[in-house]
């Protein structure tokens, strides 16, 4: 394994304190929690900017690192896998230099608060133009360590289909402008509609993100879509796990 990198030799430290906050990802189907995602929060809760416009490229890689640890060491405390729920970070890519070595702290981490390498979900947004093959080089490293990989705000960026075309993640999230108002919006009921079957083809998970109404859940469950974040079933909880919605059918107990 590399022993060192750019941003381990000069990059410098994050210094703003921050916590994270953690939104289910439920199946819909069953009501059962899928993943809890890590989303950055200011120390006392606040609103993630607080701390996002604190990241310079100096310090993109400290703050990279320090998210993954405040993440798997909250879930940790949580107890966030006991009902097989699994944690999703986001990270940067432009924040990891070599995969293998960028990823030591995290397995360190890991290994530390005993939480499962295979119960740890890596997603990037495709918001900022990226070097194809240097994503391709960390999907592809982090999958062959044992972690989950998902594409964020899929349909929204600049990779999009070209970069899926070279690497199928096992998790794709819908970016909630084709989810808002979808109820009212047959063109983007049609878009989703096939977007989904085509995930299924590749054997690529499908999730709603997003979701903020009723009847936007009640047509994407038409559709078929199982996974769903957003709103209409819970807010991100600060340092703590929300609990889905009632809406949603709690799975049923095993009867004798």
């Amino acid at each position: 394994m590399a022993t060192g990198c750019e941003g381990c030799r000069d990059g410098a430290g994050f210094e703003l304190p921050f916590s994270m906050a953690f939104q289910p990802i439920v199946d819909v189907s069953t009501g059962a929690v899928f993943a809890h995602e890590a989303l950055v929060r200011g120390p006392n809760g606040e609103g993630a900017q607080t701390i996002l416009s604190a990241i310079e490229d100096s310090n993109r890689y400290a703050f990279d690192q320090q998210c993954r640890v405040k993440a798997i060491e909250l879930a940790t405390d949580l107890n966030l896998t006991k009902d097989g729920a699994r944690l999703s970070i986001n990270f940067m890519p432009n924040a990891v230099y070599e995969p293998r070595a960028c990823i030591r702290l995290t397995l360190a981490t890991a290994l530390r608060t005993g939480f499962p390498i295979d119960k740890i979900i890596f997603e990037f947004t495709e918001d900022e133009k990226l070097d194809t093959d240097h994503i391709l080089n960390i999907l592809r490293t982090y999958r062959a360590m044992g972690f989950k990989t998902a594409i964020d705000d899929f349909g929204a960026g600049f990779a999009g289909l070209s970069l899926l075309s070279k690497f199928q993640p096992d998790i794709v999230k819908l970016d909630m402008e084709l989810i808002r108002g979808i109820d009212q919006d047959g063109v983007k009921r049609r878009i989703v509609e096939h977007m989904i079957r085509m995930l299924d083809d590749l054997a690529i998970t499908t999730i709603c993100e997003g979701v903020e109404t009723q009847d936007e859940l009640a047509t994407l469950r038409d559709l078929g879509v199982r996974l769903v974040q957003g709103y209409v079933l819970a807010r991100p909880a600060f340092e703590s796990l929300a609990e889905p919605s009632a809406m949603v059918p709690m799975p049923q107990a095993n009867v004798a």
